[in-house]
């Protein structure tokens, strides 16, 4: 569910810190890399625990009621839809969400209280009363109620995204990505909730990693000339740091990656450098790189094979 858009921005900004050291550890800086990726996992996994913590909540004030010295109709005849959750139930009984929970120690018993507040927050809105009025809730039903939990309040709660910060400082970056992921495995429930991956291909999604780390950093002053060349009205110390880091990364995926089409490449640099670097940087990158393109596929310098071959 990382896309590789995203994967693409993990390593550059690797990249980017391991420039900024004259004499940075390599293997260490890639080992970071991928603990960063592993990280998000955590974080997916938390999240969707969450849930599992928030219907043991609802499960508890359940019984609460009931055992009050003078409980209502109300407290002995409960509106049980929440906890009937149909993807909330078939979530919190899951084993290999289990499984997983418990062998990175993910646990929300040492923020009870936060969970608590969070459940009551949600038990008072709109739309919590909305769902719960709701006669012959079906699978769909339940599916759009728990992802508008998500888009409307715990994406949005500053105690909770407090909360994450303190566990790594690095998750207020990625809630964004974690959050949306956890959306994605409740779009594809059917009845019952299957743990999707976080990487679509573990293995093939590793390596890419690797090698746009390590030969951009190795190919690097061959990319600089390259670019030097054709960039002839510029002097390659004014261009902007990341614009030259993304020319570089770019280039390692044409040259060094064969099974990346060489317009994917392209797009998707062109479209990180909006986000990433100066406003004119898109125009940039693309008018140099196009030029650099058209003299390596002239020089029969860049060799495409299987899924490579699309589009180029």
């Amino acid at each position: 569910m990382l896309n590789r858009r995203f994967l693409r921005i993990k390593v550059m900004q690797a990249l980017y810190s391991y420039f900024q050291h004259e004499k940075a550890d390599k293997v260490l800086f890639e080992r970071e890399l991928f603990k960063s990726i592993d990280k998000i996992h955590e974080l997916y996994l938390s999240i969707l625990s969450l849930f599992e913590s928030l219907h043991h909540v609802a499960l508890m004030v359940t019984d609460e009621n009931k055992n009050k010295r003078l409980p209502t109709e109300h407290d002995l005849n409960p509106n049980l839809s929440f906890i009937n959750n149909s993807l909330l139930k078939s979530l919190s009984e899951n084993k290999e969400l289990k499984a997983q929970v418990e062998k990175r120690r993910v646990t929300w018993q040492n923020d009870f209280d936060v969970v608590r507040r969070l459940y009551n927050e949600i038990k008072a809105s709109g739309l919590f009363t909305e769902y719960m009025s709701v006669p012959n809730r079906g699978i769909v039903e339940d599916r759009d109620f728990l992802i508008s939990i998500i888009t409307e309040y715990l994406s949005q709660n500053d105690v909770l995204a407090s909360l994450l910060e303190e566990k790594n400082i690095h998750w207020a970056d990625d809630s964004f990505v974690a959050y949306n992921s956890v959306i994605r495995n409740f779009e594809a429930f059917d009845g019952e909730f299957k743990l999707m991956p976080l990487l679509k291909d573990e293995k093939d999604d590793m390596e890419f990693m690797s090698i746009l780390f390590s030969k951009t950093i190795l190919y690097r002053q061959e990319f600089q000339d390259l670019i030097g060349k054709h960039t002839q009205n510029w002097e390659v110390e004014r261009i902007a740091n990341m614009d030259m880091l993304l020319m570089e990364m770019a280039l390692t995926e044409i040259m060094h990656l064969p099974n990346v089409p060489i317009k994917a490449s392209l797009n998707e640099y062109i479209d990180i450098s909006k986000e990433y670097s100066t406003p004119n940087s898109n125009t940039f990158l693309n008018g140099v790189l196009d030029k650099i393109i058209a003299e390596l596929k002239q020089e029969n310098k860049i060799v495409k094979t299987g899924r490579g071959l699309k589009d180029n």
